[in-house]
């Protein structure tokens, strides 16, 4: 199917069963996460996929999780979560991350994930860009992102490991570099106009 036939909606009430449904597909995502680990810390968060599940969705009905989900039809075949850093306030390696940086972004871009069966067919760019556009619709501004640096990697990786994305892919989008976090991310940002 070509990609024009995809639609871009944001994770809302309406659109939580088609999300839902795209999660469920695949076991609840890493465990059951339902994506929950990036949202703050709270007694609620880790209870299993239940649990995770029933908070992530007390988020969207709060408009306190945002999320760019691709739509083949109106089936979810991906998503990108997005949201400011007091949403999305949990980050791998965060004490290097604090140690190191000048400001907190706008925008945060923390996870993306694409349905197996289209994955390394162009989706998770059409996740990342419809974040993006929504970002821009919500008044734009600063945009991190913290996505796997391959740059030096010889040995191929899964795709199901690459929850944020690659550099490479992010610098096509129009980010850029700026330093490293851990052993294999990076930090990577684009200041994205209003709209």
């Amino acid at each position: 199917m070509s990609e024009t036939s995809y639609d871009i909606k944001p994770l809302t009430p309406e659109t939580w069963p088609a999300f839902d449904d795209l999660v469920i597909r695949h076991n609840g995502i890493f465990g059951g996460c339902y994506c929950i680990w990036f949202h703050p810390d709270s007694p609620e968060r880790g209870q299993g996929r239940e649990g995770n599940r029933a908070l992530k969705k007390s988020y969207v009905e709060r408009g306190e999780a945002h999320a760019a989900l691709v739509l083949d039809g109106d089936e979810a075949i991906a998503w990108a979560e997005y949201g400011t850093p007091v949403e999305l306030p949990t980050l791998h390696h965060r004490k290097q991350y604090d140690a190191e940086k000048d400001a907190d972004p706008d925008w945060r871009i923390t996870c993306v994930f694409v349905d197996k069966r289209y994955r390394r067919s162009g989706v998770t760019e059409l996740a990342i860009r419809g974040a993006l556009d929504l970002i821009a619709e919500s008044g734009g501004g600063v945009v991190e992102s913290y996505p796997h640096d391959l740059t030096d990697q010889t040995k191929k990786v899964s795709s199901s490991f690459l929850y944020n994305g690659t550099r490479r892919l992010y610098e096509r989008l129009g980010f850029t570099y700026v330093r490293p976090k851990g052993l294999k991310n990076c930090v990577m940002t684009t200041t994205v106009p209003g709209r």
